[in-house]
């Protein structure tokens, strides 16, 4: 029996029909997208595999005596070394004073860098007073000053925290410059058209806008500053990583070299990872793509 509430004169639907239509279509399931599937393997032991097998192979290596000891320590002899010098202190004390080294000049750099990029960026008078001549400056190679730098500040602390400050200071100017040059024009006349001021324009549109320049730009020079720090701890350094890594050289000690090179990648992965953080918590409001 087929029942129809269509006017007079229109065409009729038969509900029953319908019924028997939809019972017989298949049941629709979910797409779920290939991105959001898990996958059996997690990340973290994806990313510790490739290390895991390098030193696998560099520990067989050593075992079979393809490397030597004179040429590479083996990775045993490296741990028992590196517990050696953590134990009589000497390596703890070398990582504070390299520490501090580092963070002076990444303070003194990050002040002055960031500041041209801010005169420079902001003003056109200022681009034109100092972008030249930071162009100029930053293509001659930090490392060719040190006898420059010995010369003018002698054989103390000054010389090897004016070269981390210089190594620290293009890469942020060159970013923090972009970002700032790099806000979209659009949203500068939005902004006036909202009444705001031309401080307000700064503090609320232009400088989140060069925020991610600008954190760009001090995981460049963070690694730049470790970079830095080994040449500038060769300047007639009494301690520190260098100081190690150089009395290591005169007595042959490749484990003690290995060991330095070790703090120093470690060093500079801490200081990636807590700059990466803080990225994430002051770039929450700019979703990016993470990958798939």
């Amino acid at each position: 029996m087929s029942i129809s509430h269509a006017p007079p004169g229109s065409p009729t639907t038969d509900i029953s029909a319908i019924s028997k239509d939809e019972q017989a279509a298949p049941a629709l399931e979910p797409i779920v997208p290939t991105s959001t599937r898990r996958t059996r393997v997690p990340r973290w032991l994806r990313r510790t595999s490739g290390p895991v097998l390098l030193l696998l192979l560099w520990q067989l290596l050593s075992s079979t005596g393809v490397l030597t000891s004179d040429v590479l320590a083996s990775p045993g002899r490296i741990a028992q070394v590196a517990r050696d010098l953590v134990a009589d202190g000497s390596l703890p004390n070398a990582m504070g004073v390299s520490l501090q080294r580092v963070a002076v000049g990444l303070l003194f750099g990050a002040v002055i860098g960031t500041g041209l990029a801010l005169v420079s960026g902001l003003f056109r008078a200022g681009e034109d007073l100092v972008d030249a001549s930071v162009q100029m400056l930053r293509t001659v190679p930090f490392v060719g000053l040190i006898p420059l730098f010995i010369i003018w500040f002698g054989i103390g602390e000054a010389p090897k925290i004016a070269i981390i400050t210089l190594g620290v200071s293009f890469p942020l100017y060159l970013n923090v410059y972009a970002g700032i040059r790099g806000v979209d024009s659009q949203l500068i006349e939005a902004g006036e058209s909202l009444g705001l001021s031309r401080w307000g324009l700064v503090r609320h549109v232009v400088l989140p806008g060069a925020l991610p320049g600008a954190m760009t730009g001090l995981r460049y020079s963070l690694g730049i500053a470790w970079l830095a720090l080994v040449f500038a701890e060769q300047i007639n350094a009494d301690a520190g990583i260098g100081f190690l890594m150089v009395q290591a050289r005169d007595f042959l000690r490749t484990d003690v070299i290995v060991v330095c090179l070790i703090v120093y990648a470690f060093l500079g992965l801490l200081a990636d990872f807590v700059v990466r953080s803080l990225e994430r918590l002051l770039l929450q409001w700019r979703p990016t793509f993470t990958g798939r």
